[in-house]
């Protein structure tokens, strides 16, 4: 079933394109010090390579501003050319203002009118921000967080609430903050000259209901192109689930423009797994193909070897290790469903379905694995290099019809 998109303004960032009939694009945010180029850069790169369409990284101190130009004198040396995006809070002002370089450099400003500013310097340093994105010719994201919403905003609506007859609660209050603040940000941008084609929104919570609540608002007040996201969606298995189950939802009703998966890493792990599971979002719900698609059963008493999860676990990486390579000699190879199945119940049946299918024997059966290429048997693959075998299989398949 085809997904309609929620109609938003098409913005350039770079080389990409956010919103309108365009692709819906995966990104991430690099967690090294950009005080250390190396690092970011390097960062930067890793994630690139992941399928990481936009990478933003934090400029919070003037080395950091200084070190933009530097990381991306990096990125072009390495032919990375994957848009970069500058995350100020409380003093990008400033430094955009000091740093005219990094202003240039940068692909997209992040702004948060949170902390933007406050009293009276807040709208003086939000509309200079504005100015340098127009005098350079930069796109935006208003990006308002729950954890640093606009304390005077929020006290005036909790103000109003607390005098109704029968007062909304809290948390109904603080969504409608969210959305008010943003869209009131972005209005403001317009009016200092900032064309809405500009401008990318987002609205970030830590809670999938609220998350939805407030997306499905926006969509409904405006036509900006939306960045979704929750803002701290935790570590391992719950900030996946958490992720999949607020962009599931609001993706089905056509919401949203780009993503990042705000995940914890687990100690030493590789900031890349937060593009892995956007793209796995898009690609199981059939909106965007990245990599070729494993599709493994789950095992029961049938299956008492462990030799097909060994085999979907091998797969797997394989895949990985190779699509840097497949993603552009062989463009079609994203498309590719390859089954693993582990006995003869629904083995034969899947792998018929997948382009290219192996059915194990499980427990009692004939110690033989047929292979199904486009829903034909093709050959019976046994002995102790079934997994190597397998693999040429793959390789050879994308190579003659990728």
């Amino acid at each position: 079933m085809a997904i309609t998109r929620h109609k938003t303004h098409k913005v350039k960032v770079g080389n990409v394109y956010i919103g309108g009939n365009a692709d819906i694009v995966v990104q991430s945010m690099t967690n090294t010090d950009t005080a250390n180029a190396e690092d970011t850069a390097n960062q930067i790169i890793e994630l690139s390579k992941a399928g990481s369409e936009i990478v933003r990284i934090t400029v919070d101190t003037e080395k950091a501003a200084a070190n933009v130009v530097k990381i991306k004198e990096i990125l072009l040396k390495n032919n990375c050319s994957v848009p970069i995006v500058g995350d100020f809070h409380y003093n990008g002002h400033k430094l955009l203002s000091d740093h005219p370089d990094c202003a240039k450099s940068l692909d997209k400003y992040r702004i948060n009118p949170g902390n933007v500013g406050f009293g009276e310097k807040r709208d003086k340093q939000f509309e200079i921000m504005i100015e340098k994105a127009l005098k350079y010719s930069k796109p935006i994201r208003i990006g308002v967080n729950w954890g640093s919403l606009d304390q005077r905003l929020a006290t005036k609506l909790m103000d109003a609430n607390s005098k109704k007859t029968k007062p909304a609660p809290a948390a109904h209050v603080l969504r409608e903050a969210l959305v008010i603040s943003a869209l009131q940000s972005a209005k403001h941008a317009e009016q200092i000259g900032l064309e809405s084609n500009k401008i990318v929104i987002s609205c970030k919570v830590s809670q999938v209901q609220d998350l939805v609540s407030i997306y499905q608002e926006l969509a409904k007040q405006s036509n900006y192109a939306l960045h979704l996201g929750l803002t701290e969606a935790g570590i391992g298995s719950k900030a996946i689930v958490a992720t999949s189950a607020a962009f599931g939802l609001l993706l089905q009703q056509g919401i949203g423009d780009t993503i990042r998966a705000s995940l914890t890493p687990e100690p030493k792990e590789s900031r890349t797994k937060e593009v892995i599971v956007c793209q796995e979002i898009l690609q199981t719900m059939n909106i965007r193909s990245f990599k070729p698609l494993v599709i493994s059963c789950p095992g029961c008493g049938r299956t008492s070897s462990d030799y097909f999860q060994k085999l979907a676990s091998d797969i797997q990486k394989f895949i990985e290790s190779e699509i840097p390579i497949w993603r552009d000699k062989y463009p079609k190879a994203k498309d590719l469903s390859i089954a693993v199945m582990g006995c003869i119940v629904n083995g034969p049946g899947e792998s018929k379905h997948a382009n290219i299918g192996i059915s194990l024997p499980g427990s009692g059966e004939s110690p033989a694995a047929p292979v199904f290429i486009d829903g034909k048997k093709a050959l019976t693959l046994r002995g102790e290099n079934i997994t190597a075998e397998f693999k040429d299989i793959v390789r050879n398949y994308i190579t003659t019809n990728c």
